[in-house]
């Protein structure tokens, strides 16, 4: 996937919204204040960090060692919760839309069930404005 497709595909999920807070890189998208991808569109280094649980984490770095690995910027204690995929057209364009599924259903999951409920009702709305 190139970036704008990332970010077409990652701005689609309810309540997503672009963040910039370290600067123009990475792009940052969060949804409910939580952040679900961190997109780094360098040409000879192009990755996306990506929230997740470990054993989805774990799952994702053995079907893919070397180009699926710990979230190369957290400090320790973050690593079991976030993946860096770097994308040189080695992971499927598929499996990169679930990585991406995967963690904004992670990143939400901390939100309270009334957010939640807002992030989808508002997501309904926009489909019925598209009708």
């Amino acid at each position: 996937m190139k970036p704008q497709e990332v970010l077409e595909y990652s701005l689609k999920k309810p309540g997503a919204y672009l963040d910039y807070p370290f600067g123009d890189i990475p792009v940052c998208i969060k949804a409910g204040g939580k952040l679900f991808v961190q997109l780094y569109p360098i040409p000879d280094d192009y990755k996306i960090t990506l929230k997740c649980e470990s054993i989805t984490g774990d799952f994702y770095k053995q079907l893919y060692p070397g180009r699926v690995v710990r979230g190369y910027h957290c400090p320790p204690v973050q690593q079991p919760y976030f993946i860096t995929v770097h994308m040189d057209g080695s992971v499927p364009d598929a499996d990169i839309r679930a990585m991406i599924d995967h963690s904004y259903v992670a990143a939400i999951a901390r939100l309270s069930k009334k957010v939640r409920e807002q992030l989808a009702e508002a997501s309904d709305g926009e489909r019925e404005a598209k009708a």
